[in-house]
């Protein structure tokens, strides 16, 4: 989504793209995940944000208890879903399409499952061609997984942490 989200969605959604686009722009400036943009090779390395974006979720959804314990990834999930859903009648009708989807298949839940990025980044690439080099990206994650995940628990715990005191 480019431009003013506000001009094409309702606030809450809206404003929740801009936290998004905050966050994606904080998270891709942090050393760690810096250094891990570089362990993609030359042909993956213009797809290694998009990528990365899809590998920080796997190691959430994989690690989920040892940063929270007020609620499993399932529990959060179902909460989200009917916070989400009811906001979805102004969205774009393929919204709602990938909405409907991502619910029904439990995707934040399923993404602690390694295997399932890569179908992710397959249908990535299959929906944006210019993007084909996603589906090669997953050899860089199955490749560099202990470093990756390394570089994960050092940053994301600042997250939280910025999160928390509602400094993001």
């Amino acid at each position: 989504m480019r431009g003013n989200p506000h001009q094409h969605w309702p606030t809450p959604v809206a404003d929740g793209i801009l936290m998004h686009r905050r966050l994606d722009v904080m998270t891709d400036a942090l050393p760690e995940v810096r250094r891990a943009r570089q362990l993609f090779r030359p042909e993956t390395y213009r797809v290694a944000p998009i990528t990365l974006d899809v590998i920080w979720d796997h190691f959430l959804a994989r690690h989920w208890s040892h940063f929270t314990s007020d609620l499993t990834l399932t529990q959060f999930s179902a909460a989200a879903e009917r916070e989400i859903v009811p906001q979805l009648a102004a969205t774009p009708e393929e919204f709602q399409r990938l909405n409907a989807l991502m619910w029904r298949e439990r995707w934040s839940e399923h993404y602690a499952q390694p295997a399932r990025l890569e179908r992710v980044l397959h249908g990535m690439a299959s929906r944006r061609p210019h993007l084909a080099a996603l589906r090669d990206s997953y050899h860089d994650f199955t490749e560099h997984y202990q470093q990756l995940e390394a570089l994960f628990f050092i940053f994301y715990p600042r997250l939280m942490a910025q999160a928390t005191g509602r400094t993001l």
